[in-house]
């Protein structure tokens, strides 16, 4: 795993995050409240693992001061409403599975789940429900951070606990908390991985196949590939293309790039399902003279870098399993609970999960948290 963690990132006020419909989402701008996580895994586990439960504040740990903690052991009964947009991709039906997954875990969770949509106004119908049937918190995985940034206002001074989760709503008085992935450590630790494996040939060429143009999240993602490629002058970004995450897209952009460069070195894929098509087009061009780095981590993806026989040598993670974590971290702000491992008696505002490089060395290791 790539032990270099980017710059951590939060939830800024002043920033309007951009309507999206594809599998991943802008990571929110710098906080000086803002908790990096290792991993997904340890990032999921951490609220649920390893902590003391406590029914009262008597009963204090005198080396940390810590008392009142959520662990896995039955405590007050929560209600948890979960709305997020419709699973037309992946990543979002990972997203949806693994809450459903993580709320089961707990016997005193009940979760009241919407079908989820990325019409707007039908979302936050959605939503309107969940408040009305007075739910102990929402978690909300907005289609729209700035458009649905009412309703979570709506929620949170009718007494509802928010937990944001990845697409941030425009103001930070919407949620309680935010949890979420870093897309500009995303292409930081993408550009490092592709750097290090050429840092040793000269003139190296690399080429991009990017998202959505128009979203911060893809903007974020070249900004860190960028700026880590910067560290290695012996290797120059020849092309990008920006796709749609879909296969579609993925496959003509990919033709695209391969009719434009017929040669270079390794080539950076924001997004594993686009990622799809773009293995068409390589494999009907007949090419395996690079490298390839995707992007989110689906089980697809994994596979192929265990096999070790095709262009795919690895993929950065954006990872699903931030639904379970906010899924504990509901469960915990519902029964008034803390975070086991922190000093703070309270759960944090921020919370951004790391982009860790899935290579062929550990792959075994995430298989169990990749994507279909």
């Amino acid at each position: 795993m790539n032990e270099n963690a980017g710059p951590k990132r939060g939830p800024n006020p002043d920033v309007n995050p951009n309507s999206r419909t594809s599998p991943v989402s802008r990571g929110p701008r710098a906080s000086r409240r803002n908790v990096l996580f290792g991993t997904a895994a340890a990032g999921a586990a951490l609220f649920a693992a390893g902590c003391t439960s406590n029914e009262s504040n008597d009963d204090k740990d005198a080396g940390t001061g810590q008392a009142n903690v959520a662990d896995d052991r039955p405590g007050k009964r929560v209600t948890i409403g979960f709305a997020g947009p419709q699973a037309d991709h992946g990543w979002l039906n990972a997203i949806n599975e693994q809450a459903k997954q993580r709320a089961k875990k707990y016997r005193d969770v009940t979760l009241e789940a919407t079908e989820g949509s990325n019409d707007n106004a039908q979302q936050v119908g959605q939503i309107e429900t969940l408040i009305n049937k007075k739910v102990d918190v929402l978690v909300i995985l907005p289609a729209d951070g700035k458009a649905l940034t009412q309703v979570g206002l709506k929620a949170m001074r009718a007494g509802i606990p928010v937990v944001n989760l990845d697409r941030v709503f425009a103001s930070q008085q919407a949620y309680r908390c935010w949890i979420g992935g870093d897309n500009y450590g995303m292409g930081l630790n993408a550009g490092r991985y592709i750097g290090e494996k050429l840092k040793g040939k000269k003139n190296a060429k690399v080429v991009e196949l990017a998202g959505i143009d128009n979203l911060e999240l893809t903007r974020e993602r070249t900004e860190g590939f960028d700026d880590a490629l910067k560290n290695y002058p012996n290797i120059k970004k020849v092309a990008r293309q920006a796709a749609e995450f879909t296969v579609e897209s993925g496959q003509s952009k990919m033709a695209q790039l391969l009719r434009a460069e017929p040669k270079f070195d390794a080539l950076w894929n924001h997004d594993d399902d686009q990622g799809v098509g773009a293995e068409r087009a390589i494999r009907q061009a007949g090419r395996d003279d690079f490298l390839m780095v995707g992007g989110a981590g689906s089980r697809r993806v994994m596979d192929a870098i265990k096999a070790d026989d095709s262009v795919i040598k690895a993929t950065v993670l954006y990872p699903p399993t931030m639904a379970a974590s906010a899924i504990d971290l509901a469960r915990a702000l519902g029964q008034g609970k803390g975070v086991g491992g922190l000093a703070e008696f309270e759960i944090p505002a921020s919370m951004t999960l790391y982009s860790a490089v899935v290579t062929k060395a550990n792959v075994e290791e995430y298989l169990p948290t990749g994507f279909k």
